[in-house]
């Protein structure tokens, strides 16, 4: 029998924002209590998506090996040759229990062309 997902990383998003800058769009979690969130990024005219998680430092382009959504929220499963830009978490974990706005970044998510959704 299988258990729940376990995640290296977690984000328990209060609010989602979807948003266009210099040709490129942006959709960001972000927990407001403890300044931590996961932003996706690509260009308008599509390609790679940047995915980082709390700091830019965290983060790299094509890094996503499949994304779901599900009773732990929206759970991106990192490419294994990625790891390390994450501090070597598999998975990362957006709890969208209490999200604001969830509907419309999942929906530019699916749009963006991210793996599983």
């Amino acid at each position: 029998m299988k258990g729940p997902v376990v995640s290296d990383l977690v984000v328990k998003a209060a609010y989602a924002t979807v948003a266009v800058e210099d040709g490129t769009l942006f959709v960001g979690f972000v927990d407001a209590r403890d300044e931590a969130y996961a932003l996706f990024r690509q260009a308008m005219t599509g390609g790679p998506i940047w995915f980082e998680v709390n700091d830019e430092d965290f983060g790299a382009e094509d890094a996503i090996a499949a994304a779901m959504v599900g009773a732990e929220g929206l759970v991106i499963t990192l490419r294994p040759e990625k790891t390390g830009r994450f501090g070597f978490a598999g998975r990362v974990a957006i709890r969208l229990k209490s999200c604001d706005g969830q509907e419309a970044a999942l929906a530019k998510l699916t749009e963006m062309g991210l793996p599983g959704l």
